[in-house]
C-alpha cells in the first residue's frame, strides 16, 4: 500500500467506533513536538547539538509522565471525582520526574543543568524545580486536553450511533404494524374464490405474494422509491376490491411524476387500512373511499376520504384507530421531523378526511 494512502487512512474516522487515536497519531505528534523544541532551543542556545541531547534525554520523561497522567491518573482519580488525590499524585509524579531529569542531565550532558536559567545551576534548587515542574505541567496539560477532547468526540459519536440504531429499530417496528386481520381476511377470500373456481384466484394469490414480499424484503431502508410504495398500495386496493366487491366505490388517483422520489415505506398504508376498517368494515350499504396522490415538485400531497361508520356500528374513530394513527405520528416525527410534514384529520359531510403534506427526498 502506498505511503500516502496509509497516511490518509490513519486519519479516517471509523463510522462504527468513532474517533480514535492510533499509534500513527502518537508518533506524528511527538515527532513534531521534538522537532519544534529541538529547533527552538537550538536557536536559543546557538548550539543545536546540545539542544538535540537535552531534548533526547527529556522527551522520554515527557512521554512517560504524560501517558502515566492521561491513562492512569485521570481515569483513576478525575473520572471518579477524587480531585485531591489526583492533585497530590500528579504533583508527586512531576517532582519525581524533575529529580530524575536533573540527575540524568548532570551526569550525562552538562554540570550546568539549566543553561537558559538566570545563572549557572549545578545543584538542585527551588527555582529550578519550580520552573521544570511548570514546564512538565504545560506538556501534560496540552496532551491531556487533546486526549479529553478526542474522548468526548468519541463518546458523542458512540451516543449518536446508539441513538441512530434505536431510531432505526423503532422505525422498523412501527412500520411493521399493518393489521394481521387484513391477511386473514385476504386468505379467507382466496379460499372462497378457490371453492368457486374463480378465474381471479391466481391473480389474487399473486398480488398477496407481491404484497408480502414487499413487506418482508423491501421495507428495510428508511426511504423507498415512491413508485414501489404506490405499487404496494395498488396491490392492497386490488385485494380490498375483491373483498368488498360491489359494496365498494373506490377511487384511486395519481397526479405528477413519482419517478426518482422516495418516501418512508409503509407510511400511507396505515391511513388507507384505517379507512377500510372503519368505512367499508362498519357499513352495511355502499361505501365510498377516495385516495388521491399529488406529486408537486419535492412534496407529496396525500388526500383520503371514506364514508363514516353507520351509527349502530360506529365507535369513536380516533379511539378505534388510535394505535395506528399514533404509530404514524411517531414515524412522521422520527423520520421527517416536525417541519417535514403537515397532517390534518377531520370529519365533514359524513366523511372522514385525512390530508397529509410530506417533503419528499
Amino acid at each position: 500500500m502506498p505511503l500516502t494512502t496509509t497516511f490518509k487512512n490513519s486519519f479516517k474516522i471509523n463510522s462504527t467506533t468513532g474517533y480514535k487515536i492510533n499509534p500513527t497519531h502518537h508518533a506524528i505528534f511527538w515527532l513534531c513536538y521534538f522537532l519544534f523544541n529541538f529547533l527552538r532551543w537550538g536557536s536559543y542556545y546557538n548550539d543545536y547539538l546540545y539542544s538535540f541531547k537535552a531534548n533526547l534525554l527529556g522527551f522520554p520523561i515527557h512521554m512517560t509522565l504524560t501517558y502515566f497522567t492521561i491513562y492512569v491518573l485521570i481515569p483513576t482519580f478525575i473520572y471518579r471525582r477524587k480531585y485531591i488525590l489526583f492533585t497530590v499524585s500528579l504533583f508527586c509524579s512531576i517532582l519525581l520526574m524533575v529529580i530524575i531529569k536533573y540527575e540524568l542531565t548532570y551526569f550525562l550532558i552538562s554540570n550546568n543543568v539549566w543553561p537558559e536559567g538566570p545563572e549557572e545551576t549545578t545543584s538542585l534548587n527551588l527555582n529550578y524545580v519550580v520552573v521544570m515542574m511548570l514546564g512538565e505541567l504545560y506538556v501534560i496539560s496540552f496532551v491531556a486536553a487533546i486526549k479529553i477532547t478526542i474522548d468526548w468526540m468519541r463518546e458523542r459519536q458512540l451516543a449518536s450511533n446508539l441513538a441512530k440504531s434505536q431510531l432505526e429499530t423503532e422505525l422498523r417496528f412501527l412500520r411493521s404494524q399493518i393489521s394481521p386481520h387484513f391477511f386473514f381476511n385476504t386468505l379467507n377470500n382466496i379460499y372462497s374464490l378457490s371453492l368457486e373456481k374463480s378465474e381471479n384466484t391466481p391473480d389474487t394469490i399473486l398480488k398477496l405474494s407481491d404484497l408480502m414480499r414487499y413487506l418482508l424484503y423491501e421495507t428495510k431502508q428508511n426511504r423507498q422509491p415512491l413508485t414501489k410504495e404506490i405499487k404496494f398500495i395498488q396491490n392492497y386496493l386490488d385485494l380490498e376490491r375483491i373483498r368488498y366487491n360491489d359494496k365498494l366505490d373506490l377511487e384511486f388517483e395519481i397526479t405528477g411524476n413519482p419517478k426518482g422520489r422516495k418516501i418512508a415505506p409503509m407510511l400511507l398504508i396505515h391511513f388507507i387500512e384505517n379507512g377500510f376498517k372503519h368505512g367499508a368494515g362498519k357499513n352495511t350499504g355502499k361505501v365510498h373511499i377516495s385516495i388521491k396522490l399529488q406529486i408537486e415538485e419535492d412534496q407529496l400531497v396525500f388526500k383520503m376520504t371514506n364514508t363514516l361508520p353507520q351509527k349502530g356500528l360506529k365507535n369513536n374513530l380516533n379511539k378505534a384507530g388510535g394505535i395506528g394513527i399514533e404509530n404514524v405520528l411517531k414515524r412522521l416525527n422520527l423520520g421527517y421531523g416536525p417541519e417535514g410534514y403537515q397532517l390534518d384529520i377531520f370529519e365533514a359531510d359524513g366523511e372522514y378526511h385525512v390530508h397529509l403534506k410530506l417533503n419528499l427526498s
